[in-house]
C-alpha cells in the first residue's frame, strides 16, 4: 500500500492504511483450524471475521465493504507479510480508481432554462397557492421532561465567605467579632 500506484481511490486507501494500523494491534485466533473464520482479542474487542463471506460482526467490513481493522488483523495472520496486496482482493472493487472513472464516465446533463420548458400553456398561466393551514394544529412547544436518570440543577445556595456555611453573608457571620 505504500507505493504511489494503488488501484483504489485516495480517500479508499487512507481508510485501508488506517485500520492496518488498528489491526496491527489486535490478537486473532484462528476458528477451528478453518482459513477464512477469525476471533479477535485486544482492547475490549472481541469480533468475529469471516472472510470468504466478507463480514465482521463489528458490521463495518459488511456495510462499507472495505476491510475492517478486525479483516485486516485476519488478513495479516492468513497471508503474513504479503497481506498488504491482498486486501484488494478481499474489498470492494466499487472503490477502484477503474469503477469511479466509468461512474464518472458520462456528463451529469443540467435541467434547461425557464424559457426552454414545454409546458402548456394553460399551465404557465396557472397559479398554485400554498395549502391552507390552521395555527391551532401545530405542534405545541412543550418544555422537555427530564429523565430518572438525569441530573437536575438545583439553585445554589450562597454561602459565607468567612465560614463557608450555607444560610447567611459574611456581614451577618456569627464569627464577625468586632
Amino acid at each position: 500500500m505504500g507505493n504511489s500506484n494503488t488501484t483504489f481511490v485516495l480517500i479508499a486507501e487512507a481508510i485501508l492504511r488506517e485500520n492496518m494500523t488498528e489491526g496491527d494491534k489486535l490478537y486473532v485466533n484462528n476458528i477451528n483450524e478453518s482459513t477464512d473464520k477469525f476471533t479477535m482479542l485486544g482492547y475490549g474487542c472481541s469480533s468475529k471475521v469471516n472472510l470468504s463471506r466478507r463480514s465482521c460482526s463489528c458490521i463495518k467490513y459488511d456495510l462499507v465493504k472495505l476491510s475492517c481493522a478486525h479483516a485486516m488483523a485476519a488478513l495479516n495472520l492468513k497471508h503474513g507479510d504479503e497481506y498488504d496486496t491482498s486486501i484488494y482482493n478481499y474489498s470492494s472493487q466499487i472503490y477502484s480508481k477503474e469503477s469511479y472513472l466509468l461512474a464518472n464516465l458520462e456528463p451529469i446533463c443540467e435541467a434547461p432554462l425557464k424559457s426552454e420548458w414545454s409546458v402548456a400553456r394553460e399551465y404557465l398561466e396557472m397559479y398554485v397557492l400554498p395549502p391552507d393551514f390552521d395555527l391551532k394544529l401545530e405542534r405545541r412547544k412543550v418544555k422537555r421532561v427530564k429523565g430518572v436518570l438525569e441530573p437536575s440543577r438545583y439553585k445554589k445556595r450562597n454561602k459565607c465567605s468567612k465560614c463557608k456555611r450555607p444560610g447567611h453573608k459574611r456581614t451577618t457571620c456569627s464569627l464577625n467579632v468586632g
